[in-house]
C-alpha cells in the first residue's frame, strides 16, 4: 500500500483581534525547546514558511487513514499549545479574512525571492495543504503527474477555504490559488512523457535564473525534491481536519489509479494546459457551488456530478485501501455542510464581523463546532 503524508500551513493570528501576527520564530523556538527536552514533536515536524505569520507541520508517511487523521489533529493541537505560549492562536485559514501586512522571514532564500519577485513575495500570505504519495521511481512518478492533472481542480474545489482577501469578499472559494498563481513557475503542466523530459525541463527552469533552485518548482503536481513521492499542491489548507484527510485519501487514490493506468499502457487524457488552467480557475471560483469542468470532457457540470465522477474514477484504489465507504460518506457530508469558504461566509452572517469569523475558525481548527453550516442556509 502506498504511503501518504500531509503538510499543512497554519495562520498565526492575534487571539483577541484575529489579525495575523508574525510570531513564527517565537513559536518554533518553543517547539524546538520542547523537542530537545524529549516532549512533543520532533524538530523536523514543524518549520517556518515564507511569512512570519505562517507555521507549517508535516506528518509522517502513513498507510492507515485513521492514524494519519490522528496525527493531523495532534500537530494542530501541538501548534496551538505552543502558539498560545507565544501570545498567538493558530487558524487553518488559507488566507486572512482581515487585512494583513505580511512580514517576510529572514534568510538568504527568502530575501532572494523578495528581491526577484517583489510585491508577489511581499503579498504572498497564503496557506496551503500539500499531499505526498509514495512512488516506486521517477518514471512512475512522472507517469502519475501526467495522468492526474485533469482531476486536480476537484481537490481545489473540495478544499476551498479562502473567500476573503484584505478584508473583502473575493467571490472566490479558493482565492489562495489565484494569489499563488502569480508565481511564474506555478500551475498545471502538460504531458512530460518521461522522467528524462521532466528533469530536463526542471533543469532548464533552474538554469534560466528566474528561480533559485529545484525546490521552487511550484507545479500543481511535481516530483518532490526531498522525498520519493509525488507531491500534490493544489489544496487550500482545510478548515476541518476531516477535509484534509479526504483530500489526502483521494490524492493517494489518484496516484494509485494513474500508476495502474500507466502500467496498463493507457495514455494520459490529452487536455492542453490552457484548458487545465480554465478548470483550475473554475474550481477556485465555484468551489462546491455551481458548476465545475468535468475532468474528462472539460464541459461544465454541477459540482456533485464531478465529485461522483472522481469517486468512480478512483473507486478500485479506495476499495483496496479500505477507504471507499468512508470517502463516499465524507464527500456527501462535505457537500451537505460546505467547504471552508462556505462555512466562513456563514460564520460572517452569524457573527457579524470578520474578527468573529477568525475566532470561530480558530476553534474549528481544533475540532470544535459552534454553528452547523449547510448549503441550504
Amino acid at each position: 500500500m502506498r504511503t501518504v503524508g500531509v503538510e499543512e500551513e497554519l495562520l498565526l493570528v492575534d487571539p483577541g483581534t484575529g489579525y495575523p501576527c508574525a510570531l513564527s520564530s517565537e513559536v518554533l523556538a518553543r517547539l524546538a525547546k520542547c523537542a530537545a527536552a524529549g516532549g512533543g514533536a520532533s524538530k523536523e515536524t514543524f518549520e517556518g514558511e515564507l511569512q512570519g505569520q505562517q507555521l507549517e507541520f508535516g506528518t509522517r508517511p502513513q498507510t492507515d487513514r485513521e492514524e494519519l487523521g490522528a496525527e493531523i489533529m495532534r500537530w494542530r493541537r501541538e501548534a496551538a499549545r505552543h502558539a498560545a505560549e507565544a501570545g498567538a492562536a493558530v487558524a487553518a485559514l488559507a488566507t486572512s479574512p482581515l487585512p494583513a501586512r505580511p512580514a517576510v522571514n529572514v534568510g538568504h532564500r527568502y530575501q532572494w525571492m523578495e528581491e526577484q519577485f517583489g510585491l508577489t513575495t511581499q503579498e504572498q500570505l497564503t496557506c496551503g495543504c500539500h499531499v505526498h504519495v509514495s512512488v516506486a521511481s521517477d518514471d512512475e512518478g512522472v507517469a502519475v503527474v501526467d495522468r492526474i492533472q485533469p482531476w486536480l481542480p476537484v481537490l481545489t474545489a473540495l478544499s476551498g477555504n479562502s473567500p476573503y482577501w484584505q478584508g473583502n469578499d473575493t467571490l472566490y472559494s479558493s482565492y489562495r490559488s489565484r494569489v499563488w498563481g502569480r508565481w511564474p513557475m506555478s500551475g498545471p503542466t502538460g504531458v512530460f512523457g518521461s522522467a528524462e523530459r521532466y528533469h530536463a525541463q526542471v533543469d532548464d527552469m533552474v538554469t534560466s535564473g528566474v528561480i533559485h533552485d529545484r525546490g521552487m518548482i511550484y507545479f500543481d503536481a511535481r516530483l518532490s525534491h526531498r522525498y520519493p513521492t509525488v507531491e500534490i499542491r493544489v489544496a487550500d489548507v482545510c478548515l476541518e481536519s476531516t477535509t484534509t484527510l479526504l483530500v489526502a485519501c483521494l490524492g493517494r487514490a489518484l496516484v494509485e489509479t494513474a500508476a495502474r493506468d500507466w502500467r496498463a499502457g493507457l495514455p494520459p487524457v490529452g487536455h492542453g494546459v490552457q484548458l487545465l488552467r480554465l478548470a483550475a480557475w473554475r474550481a477556485a471560483r465555484s468551489g462546491l457551488e455551481g458548476d465545475l469542468l468535468h475532468p474528462l470532457t472539460m464541459r461544465p457540470v454541477p459540482a456533485p456530478t464531478v465529485l461522483r465522477a472522481l469517486l468512480d474514477h478512483v473507486c478500485e484504489a479506495l476499495e483496496d485501501t479500505g477507504d471507499l465507504a468512508w470517502a463516499r460518506k465524507t464527500t456527501a457530508e462535505l457537500l451537505a455542510h460546505g467547504n471552508g469558504a462556505l462555512i466562513q461566509r456563514a460564520l460572517l452572517a452569524h457573527t457579524g464581523s470578520l474578527s468573529g469569523v477568525v475566532a470561530a475558525c480558530v476553534r474549528r481548527t481544533l475540532g470544535e463546532r459552534e454553528l452547523r453550516c449547510t448549503t441550504t442556509e
